[in-house]
Parts: C-alpha cells; structure tokens; sequence
C-alpha cells in the first residue's frame, strides 16, 4: 500500500465543497440517524457510513491550470447497506485531481442488501429506486454545475465499486439522457442479474481480480462486458490474477494494483484525459 497511501495521506484532506442533493427532502426523525464508524489502521482513514438520508456530493477539484475537464462521480461500495467512504470514494476523488480529473464522491441512500438480488430489471430499478434517483441527480447536477467547476459538460462518468458499480451500471442502462453518464468506471462490480445494454449505454471500463471471493469476475464484470461488446459499445475489461474484493487503490503485490494505470490509459484512449 505504500505508494497510494503515501500519495493520499500527502494530498489535502478537506474537499472544496459539499452539496446537499435533496435540499428540500423531508428527513424522517423516527428513522435511525447516520452514523460513521472508522476501521482504519496504522494510520490509514477508512470510515463506514450508515443509515444516510440526506444524499451528498463531495466535490474534489483539481487545480485550474492541471484540469483536463472530466469529471467522475464516485459511488462507493457496501453491499447497499453502508458506504466505504474512504477507500471507495474520498481517497479515489483525491488521486482523480492528481491526473486533472474532478472527483465527486456520492453518498448516496441505502436500500439494503436485497438491493442487488432478482432477475427482473425493473424490480432490480425499484428496489434500488432511492440511490438510483441519487446517482441520476448527481449526474445532472454535476452538468449543471459544469462552467462552475470547470468542467465539460459531456465528460461526466459515474464509478463505482461492488454495489456501488450496480449502481453506476443500473444508471448507465436506465437513466434519462439528462442524468446518463457519458462514461463508466466499474470497481469489481456486483452487475444486475438482469441486464438492458444498448448503444444508448455509455462506454465503460471494467476491473476485477479473478480471486475475487464475493464477486464472481466472469459472471459479473465478464457478463456485462460481452453485453456491452453485442450492442458494440466500446468497452475494456481488465481480469487480474490476484487483488480479492474491496481493494481499491490499494498498492500492494497483487496484480490488480496495475489497475489505475490502466484506467489513466483508457481515458487518454478516449480522450477523456
């Protein structure tokens, strides 16, 4: 881990804004309040969200004269019933800005764990309704918000690992033009059993490690890209021997640490960089 967490730990820690989603949303004072537990070690920030209500985007920056104008939304990992915040979302924002891209962490609501079961696309959408609205308005606001942040209004991707990249998949399927993303990042991805790929569905960039013991590569990652390859929408897949689940940017002597080279190389490729 020492080279992504030496970079992370080096890299200011405060985002340059914070903006409330739902500003208008009844929150209910009978539900359980959000929590944030911290599982870190030796050091390292690694908090656990729960119970949120008020949907959020956190908005990374980088500097003006680094900006390339590409802007991705984050959705971090948790199996819908908490976020990773930080390995899946904070951390990743930050090393985006190294390379000029803006990182825009969701957190979004949690449906639970039934969120990603069912062979049925429509009720996979409704019961993931809550963080699918989330990641549609982030998109959209994130366009919104391009001149202001610097950004192009056509290179906005939404990321996202395990059932954060069911999420970022669900909304590259379904979402309106107006909060459709122009591109995918999927993190060893929980893909919905049930899929509607056409050439409306936004390019995508797909990595997981063959190890993987919660989430099956092949009928996973593998899945979504064949489907992606017959409605002949560009796509690249990366398949690593070793790196488990959750690894993030994680340095460590499995393969899958050589995935964000890749990434920076597939952006370049789509002039994303």
């Amino acid at each position: 881990m020492k080279f992504w967490f030496s970079l992370l730990l080096a890299l200011p820690l405060m985002a340059q804004e914070v903006v409330v989603l739902r500003p208008d949303a009844k929150i209910d004072p009978a539900a359980p309040k959000e929590q944030t537990e911290e599982r870190g070690k030796n050091g390292v920030v690694d908090r656990s969200i729960t119970n949120v209500q008020q949907p959020t985007l956190t908005v990374y920056l980088p500097p003006k004269a680094q900006a390339n104008g590409t802007a991705i939304i984050i959705c971090p990992g948790g199996a819908y019933t908490h976020l990773a915040i930080d390995k899946e979302g904070h951390d990743v924002a930050r090393w985006l800005t190294t390379i000029g891209i803006a990182g825009i962490v969701l957190k979004y609501r949690l449906p639970g764990a039934g969120g990603m079961a069912g062979t049925d696309l429509q009720k996979i959408a409704d019961t993931v309704r809550a963080p699918l609205d989330d990641a549609e308005l982030a998109v959209e606001l994130t366009r919104k918000n391009a001149a202001l942040w610097n950004l192009k209004a056509d290179a906005i991707g939404l990321m996202g690992f395990s059932a954060g990249g069911h999420l970022a998949a669900m909304a590259g399927m379904l979402a309106p033009a107006a909060g459709r993303p122009d591109f995918l990042v999927l993190g060893y991805p929980a893909i919905p059993g049930a899929l509607q790929v056409t050439t409306a569905t936004p390019r995508t960039f797909l990595v997981a490690a063959d190890d993987d013991p919660a989430v099956n590569p092949a009928e996973n990652a593998g899945r979504f890209f064949a489907a992606l390859r017959a409605a002949k929408v560009p796509a690249e897949m990366h398949i690593y021997s070793s790196g488990g689940h959750g690894f993030g940017l994680a340095k460590t002597n499995k393969t899958s640490s050589a995935w964000p080279a890749a990434l920076v190389a597939w952006l370049k490729e789509a002039h994303l960089d």
